[in-house]
């Protein structure tokens, strides 16, 4: 069955993470999601000025979503996505076990790099590295979320073996969906070797040539494409229509996460009122 979401990049001056959790459980949705973005450099970066004041303001995502756990009883709840290039992975491994243990389970990480360089320089890490240390930083966070005693040994993570607690509920650790990308091969090659699924923004990435890419790239590593989590987020970019939420199905995603515009509290509740009108066409 198809399932249903929000994503909100949530900032003192959206709708705020308890009432979207409440909103979204009572109404049938299915998910709640919640962007990054830790800061915004003063510096120079890659997009100039083009980028909205909220990216001053971003919450965390962990603590938003640990408020969303706690009112709610079956939501699931995810990033959309997080930066692992803003967390060491042993901290990282620690906040996403705790949320998993404490919410029964309901955690999927959706994790990326982000496109500001100078935000991520801020932490020492080369634009161009980016990708190569996320790879070892999600490989030590499952060695941390599936041993008692877990090392890790690599060119940008490397710790001796250690304990940490708790484990996550969920056996092998929640869901990692890779987000973003531009080259289909590229995006196949990260969602099948460290991943377990694709989470793109509707309008911002071509859907169809990279989920063609990550369906082959499963065959030749022997997963089962139907095994990983594709989620589309639908709004940002292009306007959510039910013709357009038929679409992404028909691609293959089995879920859709409705993206909240910061517009003012009365047109916010609109659109959640209208998101909620179109999913009941699919219930």
């Amino acid at each position: 069955m198809i399932e249903f979401g929000l994503l909100q990049a949530s900032t003192q001056d959206t709708l705020q993470p308890v009432e979207l959790a409440r909103f979204a459980e009572e109404r049938g949705f299915d998910a709640l999601f919640m962007g990054e973005h830790t800061h915004l450099p003063m510096a120079p970066h890659r997009y100039g000025d083009a980028i909205s004041d909220d990216y001053k303001k971003f919450y965390d995502p962990f603590v938003s979503l640990s408020l969303a756990a706690a009112v709610t009883d079956r939501l699931k709840l995810g990033t959309g996505v997080c930066l692992l290039t803003e967390h060491h992975p042993i901290t990282l491994a620690k906040t996403v076990a705790t949320l998993d243990h404490l919410s029964g389970g309901r955690v999927i990480l959706g994790v990326g790099t982000g496109w500001n360089d100078a935000e991520m320089e801020n932490y020492g890490i080369r634009f161009p590295d980016r990708w190569v240390v996320a790879r070892e930083r999600v490989l030590a966070m499952k060695e941390i979320w599936t041993h008692d005693e877990a090392q890790f040994h690599g060119k940008y993570v490397d710790f001796d073996p250690l304990w940490c607690w708790p484990k996550p509920v969920q056996t092998g650790g929640p869901p990692i969906l890779i987000g973003g990308g531009v080259k289909p091969a590229v995006i196949a090659r990260r969602v099948v070797e460290f991943g377990d699924g694709w989470i793109p923004l509707d309008g911002g990435h071509d859907l169809e040539a990279p989920l063609a890419a990550i369906r082959e790239e499963a065959a030749r590593a022997g997963r089962a494409f139907d095994s990983l989590d594709l989620t589309v987020g639908l709004g940002l970019m292009t306007e959510v229509t039910e013709s357009r939420i038929h679409e992404v199905i028909e691609l293959g995603f089995g879920r859709v996460l409705f993206v909240i515009p910061r517009k003012g509290r009365d047109e916010d509740w609109a659109t959640l009122d209208h998101y909620e009108q179109l999913v009941r066409r699919f219930r």
